[in-house]
C-alpha cells in the first residue's frame, strides 16, 4: 500500500509517466531502425490493450455523467437558473472556440504549412479512410436521433449517445422526486466507472510507453520530415491556446491564478495527451473543476457537457491549419468567404466532434464547408492521417484544458466558485480515495 501510495504523488507519478514516453520513443526508434517486427508487434499491443481499456468506459461515462450532471442543477436553483448556467456555458464554449480558429488561421496564413511540399498517402490509408462517413450537416443530423435505443451504445455512437443522455437527464430533472431511484442508480453507476478508469489512468506510464513507442516504429522520416510544417503549426496554435489564450481567461475573467489552475489541472491534462481521448478524462477533468473550486453540481454538468462538445484543439485550431495545409498542398488559394466558413463551422459544428473521430468528421466537415474538390479531400485526409496520433495528444490536451477552463470562468461569474477550495492543496484527481459525497436529490 506505501508503494501505491508513493507512486501517486503527483511528481512521482508525472515522472513516471515522462518515463514512459521517453522510454517508447527510444524503444520505437529502436524497432524503426533494426526491423524488429516483434517489438513493433509487442509495443502495438500494449498501446492498443491501454486504448480498448479507455475505450471501454467512454460510453458509459458519457451518458451517467451527464444525467447526473443535468440532475445536480436542481440543488443550484429552480430551471431558470440551470437555463442561466446552460446559456453561460455554451457562450463561453463559443467564444473560445472563436479564438482558438481564428489563431490557427493566423498561423497557417503566416507560415504557409503545405506550401511546396510533395507526398503521396499510401494506399492503406486511402483504403481505410474510404470507408469511413465524411462530415456533412446532412450526416450529422442523420446520425443524430438513433433509430434504436440500444444501438447507439452497442455500435458505439457517442453522439446519439449524448442525445439521449441529454433527454433522459431533463426529463429526470422534470419529474424530480420520481426519478430519485434511477438517479441514485446511475449517481452509483458513473462512481463505480470512475474507479475503474482510475485503476486504468495508474496504467498511464506504461500505456504512454507502448502507444509512443508504436508510433515512432510506425512513421519513418518518408511523412514526418514532409508534414514537419503541419506539426509545427498545429502545436504552435495549440500550444498557444494552452498557454496563452487560457492563462489569460483564468487570471483577467476568472480571477484565477494560471499557476494554480496548472498545478490542479496538470495530471488531466497530461493524461489527455498520452490517452488521446477526452471522453477518457472526463472523471479527472470533472474532479479537476471541482479541485479548483468550481461547485461540485455545476461541474458535474458543465464537464461532461464538455467532453462532447468542446474541443478547441480537435474543432478548432486543427481543421483550421489542415485546411490551409490541404490547400496549400494542392496549390489551391482560399478566398475570405472560404475563411470565414472554416470560422463558422468551428464555433457552431464542434458537437461533429463527439467520439474518438471527431476530428475527421470535424475535418471532413470543414474541408467540404470551403467547397474543396472531393479527390482533394480524401487525398489531403489521407496524407495528415499519417501523423495523425502525433497532432492528436495536444489536440486532446488543449480540448481538456479548455473543459477545465470554462466551468472555472462561469463559476466565478456565477458565484459558484470556492476560493478557500482553490487555494487548497488537493491530491491529483482519481489517484486518491475522494471524499464521501452527500446524497443529491434528484
Amino acid at each position: 500500500m506505501s508503494f501505491i501510495r508513493s507512486y501517486t504523488r503527483p511528481k512521482v507519478f508525472g515522472t513516471a509517466v515522462l518515463a514512459g514516453l521517453v522510454l517508447g520513443a527510444v524503444t520505437g526508434f529502436v524497432a524503426k531502425q533494426t526491423g524488429q517486427t516483434w517489438l513493433v508487434t509487442t509495443l502495438t499491443r500494449i498501446g492498443g490493450t491501454f486504448t480498448d481499456l479507455l475505450q471501454l468506459t467512454v460510453i458509459p461515462l458519457v451518458f451517467t455523467a451527464i444525467v447526473v450532471g443535468i440532475t445536480s442543477l436542481r440543488r443550484l436553483g429552480g430551471s431558470r437558473t440551470a437555463a442561466r448556467l446552460g446559456g453561460r456555458t455554451l457562450f463561453w464554449f463559443a467564444t473560445t472556440s472563436l479564438i482558438a480558429v481564428l489563431i490557427g488561421l493566423a498561423i497557417a496564413t503566416v507560415f504557409k504549412p503545405g506550401a511546396g511540399v510533395h507526398v503521396t498517402p499510401s494506399e492503406s490509408a486511402l483504403k481505410k479512410l474510404a470507408t469511413r462517413d465524411t462530415g456533412s450537416w446532412g450526416a450529422f443530423l442523420d446520425s443524430l436521433v438513433p433509430s434504436n435505443l440500444f444501438s447507439a451504445f452497442t455500435e458505439g455512437e457517442v453522439l446519439q449517445v449524448v442525445f439521449i443522455s441529454l433527454l433522459i437527464g431533463f426529463a429526470a430533472y422534470a419529474i424530480g422526486d420520481r426519478a430519485a431511484p434511477f438517479v441514485a442508480l446511475t449517481r452509483s453507476a458513473f462512481d463505480l466507472i470512475q474507479k475503474v478508469v482510475g485503476w486504468v489512468v495508474l496504467l498511464a506510464p506504461l500505456g504512454v510507453f507502448g502507444l509512443i513507442g508504436s508510433a515512432f516504429a510506425t512513421y519513418g522520416n518518408s511523412f514526418v520530415k514532409p508534414l514537419f510544417s503541419l506539426i509545427a503549426a498545429v502545436y504552435a496554435g495549440a500550444l498557444l491556446v494552452l498557454f496563452v489564450v487560457y492563462p489569460l481567461l483564468l487570471k483577467f475573467v476568472g480571477k484565477v491564478s494560471p499557476v494554480t489552475f496548472f498545478a490542479k489541472a496538470w495530471t488531466a491534462i497530461q493524461f489527455a495527451f498520452v490517452s488521446r481521448s477526452s471522453g477518457a478524462t472526463l472523471p479527472l477533468s470533472r474532479q479537476t473543476a471541482a479541485n479548483l473550486g468550481v461547485d461540485p453540481d455545476y461541474a458535474s454538468f458543465a464537464v461532461p457537457l464538455g467532453t462532447t462538445t468542446k474541443m478547441d484543439g480537435c474543432a478548432a485550431v486543427y481543421p483550421a491549419i489542415a485546411t490551409v495545409f490541404i490547400a496549400n498542398l494542392f496549390g489551391i488559394q482560399l478566398g475570405i468567404g472560404q475563411y470565414l466558413l472554416i470560422i463558422a463551422v468551428a464555433v457552431f459544428g464542434a458537437i461533429a466532434t463527439a467520439g474518438t473521430t471527431g476530428w475527421f468528421t470535424m475535418l471532413t466537415l470543414t474541408l467540404g464547408a470551403v467547397n474543396l474538390p472531393p479527390e482533394v479531400i480524401a487525398t489531403g485526409v489521407a496524407v495528415v492521417y499519417a501523423i495523425d496520433p502525433i497532432l492528436d495528444m495536444v489536440r486532446t490536451a488543449t480540448n481538456v484544458a479548455g473543459q477545465i477552463t470554462v466551468p472555472v470562468l462561469v463559476a466565478r461569474s456565477e458565484g459558484l466558485l470556492d476560493d478557500e477550495v482553490l487555494n487548497a492543496p488537493s491530491a491529483p484527481p482519481l489517484l486518491s480515495e475522494p471524499a464521501p459525497r452527500e446524497p443529491v436529490p434528484a
